[in-house]
């Protein structure tokens, strides 16, 4: 997932409005812990098997009619669309996928000559990312793009997560990860999406990268994509920070939510006040619950990311989630958090909620 680059003028305008005027960089301080459940406004219709990763699509020309896109995790699964109340867009509905993990959102790739935006996510029984339009929903990736070509061993081609990258030049990224991989600091696999020449996806593999402790696995990715960083969830470890072009070499920039974690380190989503401030919210997903962090890091130290907030949520063993900072509707006037919750459902949350009087919002 990522922090939302604004896909049309407009929205721009919509969202400077709206944003707070400080851009103080926050001081370390002690966390602020809410015990009692947060609510969402809507709980999603139910997919077939197995709720796991959403991503929101930001609808350029009216944010209401915005949508969300999850992951049935299932070998018979999907991904199942969704409109801002967590109605099924049975139309849009894509189903027949390999067991899809995770799903990210990224605007305006070049397809034939026009800006096309598109989902990804990643199909682990074929080992391969699959590629839609947004919102029709249409293939775009001539069947699939194989991934981790040439790895061996148990697990190491079974795709899991998934983030999209887009530099100041327009060039879209995939970041992905896999269930299983090497220690040496190779587990993340970087490949440049471009247009094959006939109006369909490529991929080039342009760098190996990300630390892994080896205690579990790594699933969650998120990319800030103005700020250029990739986060990761080393579960059982912490959340890793990079960064996401490829261009500025593998040097790990920080490794912070470390404690405090009471099962996994799962779902990463980023909430962006500012060009360069907001929150990072790792999932807590033994705690039924989300930790929150400082995008922008502290005074003078932009790596360190102490903890803020901890919030309890309605999701249930969440895994993974997404955030956008645009105000969408009535309902979302300061953003939108989607959470997965393990009933075959997603959980949608609005930011002022999830803040509280002790976090900033966009108004």
């Amino acid at each position: 997932m990522k922090a939302f680059t604004l896909p049309a003028i407009g929205l721009a305008a919509t969202l400077v409005a709206c944003q707070s005027n400080t851009s103080t960089p926050i001081q370390s301080a002690k966390a602020d812990t809410v015990s009692s459940i947060i609510q969402p406004v809507f709980i999603t219709d139910t997919v077939a098997h197995d709720t796991d990763d959403p991503a929101i699509w930001i609808n350029p020309a009216d944010p209401a009619q915005s949508l969300i896109i999850g992951t049935d995790k299932d070998q018979d699964g999907g991904l199942y669309v969704f409109d801002l109340q967590g109605k099924l867009q049975r139309e849009k509905t894509v189903t027949g996928l390999k067991r899809p993990d995770n799903v990210d959102i990224e605007y305006g790739l070049m397809l034939a000559g026009r800006p096309v935006d598109i989902a990804v996510t990643t199909e682990r029984f074929t080992h391969k990312l699959r590629i839609y339009s947004v919102p029709d929903m249409k293939p775009v990736d001539n069947g699939g793009i194989e991934v981790f070509v040439g790895e061996t061993g148990e697990n190491v081609r079974d795709l899991m997560g998934i983030a999209l990258y887009k530099n100041k030049t327009g060039k879209i990224y995939a970041i992905v990860g896999r269930k299983s991989g090497p220690t040496d600091g190779t587990y993340l696999w970087q490949y440049l999406l471009e247009d094959n020449g006939k109006g369909q996806v490529k991929a080039s593999l342009v760098r190996k990268f990300g630390q892994y402790s080896g205690l579990k696995e790594i699933e969650a990715i998120a990319v800030d994509d103005q700020l250029g960083h990739v986060y990761y969830s080393d579960e059982g470890k912490g959340v890793r920070k990079y960064y996401a072009d490829p261009e500025k070499g593998n040097e790990e920039l920080a490794l912070f939510a470390t404690t405090g974690f009471t099962e996994d380190h799962e779902g990463i989503s980023i909430y962006q006040l500012t060009d360069s401030t907001g929150y990072i919210l790792v999932s807590d997903q033994g705690a039924n619950g989300f930790q929150i962090f400082p995008r922008e890091g502290t005074s003078g130290k932009p790596n360190e990311h102490p903890l803020l907030r901890k919030v309890t949520v309605k999701a249930n063993h969440s895994d993974g989630s997404d955030m956008v900072s645009v105000p969408l509707n009535a309902q979302f006037r300061n953003g939108l958090f989607v959470a997965m919750s393990d009933d075959k459902t997603f959980h949608l949350y609005r930011w002022e909620d999830i803040a509280g009087k002790h976090l900033k919002s966009i108004q």
